[in-house]
């Protein structure tokens, strides 16, 4: 599918999702998982993957700025923009849409162009809107977002909007660093999936993968059993380092629970990797687009969204990559959005929260692979690009989401055991 962003490794945090026991029946093909009765859908745990704790993360280096220069807050009517909770309390959108062009200008941070097709995303807004967006430290974390929130606070480099791993997410809404905001579509986004204030809520997802270049392998591995097969020697890769990528950590996870596994119990995933080594198959070597592309790692587990994008990105390049969903061990993770409550832009950051929960952007992010949280109610409606949606990569299998202490605990214990049982 043309005009679809190229993906990278994007090695933003690791992940922990909560509620557990809730489980989300997918749907065979490309459907996002439908909701359950009452709505009860993905767990924002799902948001999967709830990304935990920054790990040794660098902070990000902050600089002195001078304050934000004074501006006017209130809109047209008076209303007052940095404490609208929707856009009818900005006084409609229309209201919005003005004041945040008079604003002009949106700071983002930490949200790769070739992540998820955040490139159109960002083009679509500035083209619909005149707004120019700044993306800070592209590379970086949700620890990082944070840093910059709380350090840059009154200053008019603090970031408007964020992109957070839920944990985060919930975090930075629980210590008052999130505006309660809630985007016309809010009621179409899962209850177990949103801040009931709208201090923050899921955006969109993927689905821990195989992605395999079926010119250097002759059968591409659909499970984690077959992983273990002879044939891959020296050829199945992780996109980072499982204590610091969130990626890599999903895929342990997922090795887990197609081994034996529970979210309260990761070593059987550890144990996985440490026979990957044994036997030879593991490659150490971190994915990234360049070694799919130089074929350094045939085999890559990580995220569906970048590995179907790689499939398209390196087609020309005469790169057959080939991406399957693991039946014996599925795990999906989604990433939250939220405005900063001190925005030096409030109505831009505000306006970027409709755009990204309208149809225009939720398809956008379908065009990049990822699913969209507002996926089953588009489906409902009619306004899902179904041509993007039958792209994506298929589906079956039953996923569940750990706690946040359940991921906690996993977190230490790969910490522990991940070095020794790659390591030699």
């Amino acid at each position: 599918m043309a005009g679809r962003a190229s993906p990278r490794v994007h090695r933003r945090d690791i992940v922990a999702p909560r509620n557990a026991g809730v489980v989300w029946t997918t749907v065979v093909h490309t459907a996002w998982p439908r909701p359950f009765p009452h709505g009860v859908r993905v767990t924002s745990a799902a948001r999967a993957a709830i990304l935990v704790g920054a790990l040794g993360l660098t902070a990000l280096s902050l600089t002195a700025c001078g304050a934000a220069p004074t501006k006017d807050a209130a809109g047209a009517d008076g209303k007052n923009l940095a404490t609208a909770t929707s856009a009818a309390d900005a006084g409609g959108m229309d209201a919005l849409v003005a004041a945040a062009k008079k604003e002009g200008t949106l700071n983002a941070i930490a949200i790769p162009r070739d992540w998820a097709n955040y490139g159109a995303i960002i083009d679509g807004f500035t083209a619909k809107y005149g707004i120019k967006v700044n993306v800070e430290n592209p590379d970086g974390s949700s620890q990082d977002e944070i840093n910059a929130v709380k350090s840059r606070k009154g200053q008019d480099r603090a970031p408007d909007v964020l992109d957070l791993g839920a944990s985060f997410a919930q975090a930075a809404g629980e210590q008052g660093l999130t505006a309660p905001y809630k985007v016309a579509a809010f009621a179409g986004i899962p209850e177990t999936q949103r801040d009931p204030e709208g201090r923050w809520f899921n955006d969109y997802g993927g689905y821990v993968s195989i992605g395999c270049d079926a010119k250097r392998v002759k059968v591409c591995p659909q499970t984690f059993a077959d992983l273990l097969k002879p044939e891959y020697k020296g050829q199945v890769a992780l996109n980072g380092n499982p204590t610091k990528s969130g990626s890599a950590f999903g895929g342990v996870y997922a090795a887990a629970l197609a081994n034996g596994g529970s979210f309260d119990d990761i070593k059987p995933g550890i144990d996985f990797f440490g026979k990957l080594k044994k036997n030879g198959n593991y490659n150490p070597v971190e994915s990234t687009p360049a070694t799919v592309e130089k074929g350094e790692t045939p085999i890559s587990i990580d995220w569906d969204y970048l590995n179907a994008g790689y499939a398209e990105q390196f087609a020309s390049k005469g790169v057959d990559w080939k991406v399957a969903v693991p039946t014996d061990g599925v795990y999906a993770q989604f990433y939250s959005q939220a405005v900063n409550k001190d925005a030096p832009h409030p109505a831009a950051a505000r306006l970027w929260q409709e755009y990204l929960y309208s149809a225009e952007g939720q398809n956008l992010w379908l065009k990049g692979y990822a699913r969209p949280v507002l996926m089953p109610a588009m489906e409902a409606d009619g306004t899902l690009d179904k041509t993007a949606a039958a792209a994506l990569p298929k589906v079956t299998g039953t996923p569940k989401f750990p706690t946040e202490q359940q991921t906690s605990k996993a977190k230490e214990t790969l910490s522990q055991g991940w070095a020794a049982a790659v390591s030699g």
